[in-house]
């Protein structure tokens, strides 16, 4: 296994024809091969090379391509070549390199015959590739970018496959029938809800404009592209609203470099309501992040949030929250939720994302997930983390490789985070909103001071994880929730606390610095208590604590709570 060879000719019908008449084989054996010019790249699997080849030089879209290189391996089988062709796409899309053509209805993740030695060829192919100019990073520094993270070619996850094709189903169905839909899918962090939501804006796109001959028909969600399918698009205008600004920017990044995307469709909730025209379809990334009506980060848009519901709702409206705003502005809607991940006050509550999800369950529009794609601890991590920030009385149970562990020394915790940066890079320090933010006045002021350490919160509030600054920085809530660490460095502050007492954690609001994120709500009149807001900082805490893949550290200020917290943890360091 393994003697593979890279066979390279001009994408052009002479070329293709005497490649194709070379070896009968290449008529008759499952072959893996990209066609590409300077920007743009095509990555396919065929057990018809020639046949293909054919093909794609009487598509349309594929007539500026210049080069084509076909892997070929006495070894391969069906199943071989559909894992190296997904795995290649993945890898062009996070290199960023090339712009890939593909569609995203084929990424398959299946398991075969002797899958880990064909893995070995894979990595053996991808250097000779890589040092023939098609790829600019290794393996790892690809992965951990987030083109790569973001990318609408990821694999999905059994759930995730069953959701988007009931999903499609229903909005298909009802297009024709002519009615309005709700959609919500539910899922804790790491179960790929934004994954989900760039997978369908791309296969919506592919739909619209992919031809319905000119693919294979074998391919997963195959029987969405018809004609019929494809009229039914034209015109149809779509958009995916991303509350949190930093998701936001990083998401337009990945759009503006994907065929069948455009970054101009990544919306602020703004954007929706101030829209003068309506949308067929939102999809809605973490939609427990909209507002309900309460002072803006400027007051500008505390301004406009006013404006906005007087245009759309009349002088009576004037209390109505961004949730209102999708649903008026747009015919079907897809709203990626979990309630555990409000985090502030002016997030929408608890009650009107259950109302939301039974109208959902109700209307047979409700798909929950459940596989856990980012933390490699087992899908009952989260849980786990959850009921330790509540009643911390729970020994972890056996999460296998997964470093979980509170350190007893700020210097030692620090240091084993820059460690595991330069062993494997994307490792970040992340804290509860438990310190003041002097350094936005100041950018000489330490914000966070700590053992021997002085630290600053991030000093961007977008894609700060990939910032030059952000390994020596300390980012928020709001700078992380949605995205993927291979270590998380999490300091609890002093703002949750354990009471000895009813063996419970309470929130501290002496030690707690986001002014929006306790302050009382008076356009509705609320007046937010301790405990109100307790759930709101277990909830940051529950997010922070669930960013790493491989692995999470702990420094925890009260020291109560951090002796109880090194009972639990296997492998921590004690109450120093």
């Amino acid at each position: 296994m393994g003697d593979y060879r890279i066979e390279q000719f001009s994408f052009d019908p002479l070329a293709v024809g005497e490649w194709a008449a070379a070896n009968a084989r290449h008529s008759n054996w499952p072959v893996v091969y990209t066609i590409d010019n300077e920007r743009d790249i095509y990555v396919g699997e065929s057990l018809n090379g020639a046949a293909r080849m054919r093909q794609h030089l009487g598509t349309e879209g594929k007539q500026h391509l210049k080069r084509v290189q076909v892997i070929v391996d006495d070894t391969f089988n069906k199943s071989a070549c559909l894992d190296l062709e997904s795995h290649f796409i993945r890898l062009f899309a996070g290199d960023g390199k090339y712009r890939v053509l593909n569609r995203n209805d084929g990424i398959s993740e299946a398991d075969y015959y002797r899958r880990g030695d064909y893995q070995e060829v894979f990595d053996n192919i991808f250097e000779e590739l890589r040092a023939a100019g098609y790829f600019t990073r290794s393996v790892e520094d690809i992965q951990n970018s987030d083109l790569f993270k973001f990318s609408p070619f990821k694999a999905l996850t059994h759930d995730q496959a069953i959701a988007v094709e009931d999903i499609m189903d229903g909005l298909i169905e009802d297009l024709h029938q002519g009615r309005a839909s709700t959609i919500v899918v539910q899922g804790e962090p790491g179960t790929g809800k934004t994954i989900l939501a760039i997978y369908i804006m791309k296969l919506l796109g592919d739909m619209r404009r992919v031809d319905a001959q000119e693919f294979d028909r074998e391919s997963m969600f195959a029987d969405l592209f018809t004609e019929e399918n494809r009229e039914l698009l034209r015109g149809f205008r779509v958009g995916i609203v991303v509350p949190q600004q930093s998701l936001r920017a990083t998401m337009q990044a990945v759009f503006s470099r994907t065929p069948g995307l455009d970054k101009a469709s990544v919306l602020t909730p703004f954007d929706v309501g101030r829209s003068t025209e309506k949308f067929d379809l939102l999809i809605v990334d973490e939609a427990h992040r909209l507002n309900r009506r309460s002072a803006q980060a400027m007051g500008t848009l505390t301004r406009d949030f006013g404006e906005i519901n007087r245009v759309l709702f009349g002088p009576d409206g004037e209390n109505r929250s961004q949730l209102d705003w999708i649903t008026h502005q747009s015919t079907h809607q897809i709203f990626l939720v979990d309630s555990a991940q409000a985090v502030r006050p002016a997030d929408l509550p608890r009650e009107t994302l259950e109302e939301l999800s039974g109208g959902a369950r109700a209307a047979k529009r409700f798909y929950p997930l459940t596989s856990q794609m980012r933390v490699r601890a087992g899908s009952d991590y989260v849980g786990y983390v959850r009921r330790l920030l509540e009643r911390p009385d729970e020994s972890a149970p056996n999460f296998g490789e997964y470093d979980l562990r509170v350190f007893a020394d700020f210097d030692a915790f620090h240091d084993a985070i820059m460690r595991r940066d330069r062993e494997v890079g994307l490792s970040r320090v992340l804290a509860g909103y438990a310190w003041e933010w002097k350094s936005r006045k100041n950018s000489a002021a330490f914000d966070i001071e700590l053992g021997t350490k002085q630290l600053q919160w991030n000093t961007t509030s977008k894609d700060w994880i990939n910032s030059s600054n952000s390994v020596r920085e300390v980012g928020s809530i709001h700078t992380v929730q949605g995205y993927d660490l291979n270590y998380a460095g999490v300091i609890i502050g002093g703002d949750l606390k354990l009471d000895p007492v009813s063996g419970r954690t309470v929130f501290d609001r002496a030690t707690y610095f986001d002014r929006r994120g306790k302050s009382n709500n008076n356009f509705l009149g609320q007046k937010f208590t301790d405990e109100d807001l307790l759930e709101y900082v277990r909830n940051i805490y529950g997010v922070l604590l669930s960013r790493g893949m491989l692995g999470t550290y702990m420094y925890v200020c009260d020291p109560a709570l951090r002796q109880r917290l090194a009972e639990l943890l296997p492998g921590s360091s004690g109450s120093r």
